[in-house]
């Protein structure tokens, strides 16, 4: 009998790309999010598209944070042109940034060649018991981010949940 791997806990997924959330185009992102997180042993409760507003931005960040699950992942929104507002909408929903693991996402991309993940403002830090992760929104960028992040989000989940105090 084949058992089920550890589930780490629940997620939620938010792309930020204007054309996608008018219906221009369909977002090819998500489902690689989606993918790698559940690899990673998430449940994935959705993947929501938002504009890059930073009220809508803000927005979903919050939802989800009252939506109790453990880690958000952004995707868009990081890079330096003016429409480039995840990273500052983040910064106003973090109780606590994490810089270290956002340092570490920035030099493990440029290490890969994923420009955008170096040129990327991404913030990763925690708002109430969730942790937040921005992302720059090329492919390279997400697998190099996402296999960074995902043998430090376990810790960083269980100190939020109390549970590796003894």
């Amino acid at each position: 009998m084949e058992m089920a791997p550890p589930r780490l806990g629940r997620a939620l997924v938010v792309i930020v790309d204007d054309r996608a959330a008018h219906g221009e185009h369909e977002d090819t992102t998500g489902p690689l999010v989606t993918e790698l997180l559940e690899e990673g042993g998430f449940v994935v409760d959705a993947v929501v598209t938002v504009p890059g507003e930073a009220v809508a931005i803000r927005n979903a960040l919050n939802t989800a944070v009252i939506g109790g699950v453990d880690l958000v992942v952004t995707v868009g929104g990081t890079g330096v042109s003016p429409r480039d507002v995840t990273s500052d909408a983040t910064a106003g929903v973090l109780d606590r940034p994490i810089p270290g693991i956002a340092e570490a996402i920035r030099a493990s991309g440029l290490a890969a060649g994923a420009i955008d993940a170096g040129l990327s403002r991404g913030l990763v830090g925690v708002s109430g018991s969730t942790l937040v992760v921005n992302l720059a929104a090329s492919r390279a960028a997400i697998r190099d981010g996402m296999a960074t992040l995902t043998p430090l989000v376990s810790h960083v989940i269980e100190e939020l949940s109390g549970l590796d105090e003894a």
